[in-house]
């Protein structure tokens, strides 16, 4: 606030003393000098990279600086205003270009349902899209090819299952994973947690820590034997990581319960509370996770003696603070 005060004073002081015209010369003066020092180094740039615009940026360049002159010593101020009126039409028609920049002038002065009828089909897609009839537009994108834009036009549109299948279409044609990610999103906005499963397990094939999420989907599902077989790869997978990072191995009890095998989900645990008494010789924090798997294990004395160090790791925090 007491920035802006201080401009205007500044401003009212210059127009008491000097009057508004030489205000107005000293505005134009500064905006056209800036300018043209900006298209200095732009053009220096443009020709050294042999640009075709490189003629443009220098046109630029004199006109700004003819500007910048002309506001110094005004004896044609008429030439301003036309320079001023040439910067405020380019400006307006590059806004409007950047809205569409992949269409041409004629297909910009179209409607999208001209454009559609025509069989110009990419351009009406931007067309529908920018007037948010998302679905149209992903229709018209269907018919130019370009099914990773139709895809997310039906996202947007609200209808995930179509989405979804392109996704799918995509993910077989182009073999990438990414798109098998997509379409379980999809499916699963869309309540077809099957579907998703089928999806997410494509998916997991390839990157193994989705095999817990695919369980859980197949398990929503009602899918009880593809769960299971689910449930099974994602074992192994925590089996690899526990081996490496004893942090998993309550995952690994986890799911061996899940399956029924209480002896080997017991020995897990068993691994992972040995993992965190380790750990909780270096912070003390991790105590609370030594007396919660022991408790698990139902090993009472070894929780409460861990619940005791936990305490007592609270007592020291708090001094500290």
């Amino acid at each position: 606030m007491a920035f802006i005060t201080a401009v205007i004073a500044v401003i009212a002081s210059i127009v008491h003393y000097f009057g508004f015209i030489f205000l107005l010369r000293l505005a134009l003066g500064l905006l056209y000098g800036i300018l043209a020092l900006l298209f200095v180094f732009l053009t220096v740039i443009l020709i050294y990279a042999r640009s075709r615009y490189a003629i443009l940026s220098l046109f630029a360049l004199l006109t700004s600086a003819y500007a910048a002159y002309q506001s110094y010593v005004w004896s044609e101020p008429m030439h301003i205003g036309f320079i001023t009126a040439i910067y405020v039409a380019a400006a307006v028609f590059g806004a409007w270009w950047l809205m569409e920049p992949e269409m041409s002038i004629t297909e910009r002065l179209r409607s999208a349902e001209s454009l559609e009828k025509s069989q110009n089909f990419r351009a009406a897609a931007r067309k529908y899209e920018k007037k948010e009839n998302y679905e149209k537009a992903a229709e018209c994108y269907i018919n130019a090819g370009m099914l990773e834009s139709a895809a997310w036009c039906y996202e947007k549109a609200g209808k995930y299952e179509k989405s979804a299948e392109l996704y799918m279409k995509l993910a077989e044609s182009k073999n990438e994973e990414y798109y098998w990610k997509e379409a379980y999103e999809c499916w699963k906005k869309a309540g077809k947690n099957e579907k998703a499963a089928e999806c997410l397990e494509r998916l997991a094939v390839l990157e193994n820590w989705y095999w817990e999420d695919v369980a859980k989907l197949w398990e929503s599902a009602g899918k009880n034997e593809r769960a299971e077989n689910a449930w099974k790869n994602a074992l192994k997978y925590y089996l690899k990581e526990a081996e490496e990072e004893g942090v998993f191995w309550e995952d690994v009890a986890k799911i061996y319960e899940k399956l029924g095998d209480a002896e080997k989900a017991g020995q897990a645990m068993t691994k992972y509370a040995e993992y965190c008494e380790k750990e909780a010789e270096k912070n003390g924090a991790w105590w609370k996770h030594v007396a919660e798997a022991y408790q698990k294990l139902g090993m009472e004395e070894k929780a409460r003696e861990a619940n005791e160090k936990y305490e007592e790791y609270q007592k020291r925090v708090r001094r500290k603070s």
